[in-house]
């Protein structure tokens, strides 16, 4: 059974950093797409960032572009997405997604449906 587990939210204050983490269990990371995913509440689901399977496609949202770098250790089965220079409206919580199916590039990492593995949430709470 693969299980996905995220770490390192919190409270932070605007302008502040924060690195959230993804524990993988029960399957290997290599060769997978991975997504980051935020939810703020009342608001639907948005894609924050994603790399694809063949590990040389990054994508960010646009509101995410130079304030946050995801990253995969498969050493350590772990994924992480460092985020800077946070704003208010970065609250949300958070969740980590794995793709174990090589699909055609055509599938975007910013799809949501295309995960089958999903983390249940961490929140991040940016505010002074």
């Amino acid at each position: 059974q693969v299980q996905l587990l995220e770490s390192g939210g919190g409270l932070v204050q605007p302008g502040g950093s924060l690195r959230l983490s993804c524990a993988v269990s029960g399957d290997t990371l290599d060769h997978h797409a991975i997504g980051w995913f935020r939810q703020a509440p009342g608001k639907e689901r948005e894609f924050v960032a994603g790399i694809g399977w063949s590990a040389d496609t990054q994508k960010y949202a646009d509101d995410m572009k130079g304030r946050c770098t995801i990253s995969r250790d498969n050493a350590k089965n772990t994924v992480s997405l460092q985020m800077n220079s946070l704003k208010p409206e970065d609250t949300a919580d958070y969740y980590c997604a794995v793709d174990p199916i090589h699909r055609p590039v055509t599938v975007g990492v910013e799809s949501a449906w295309r995960y089958v593995y999903w983390g249940q949430g961490i929140q991040v709470t940016v505010s002074s």
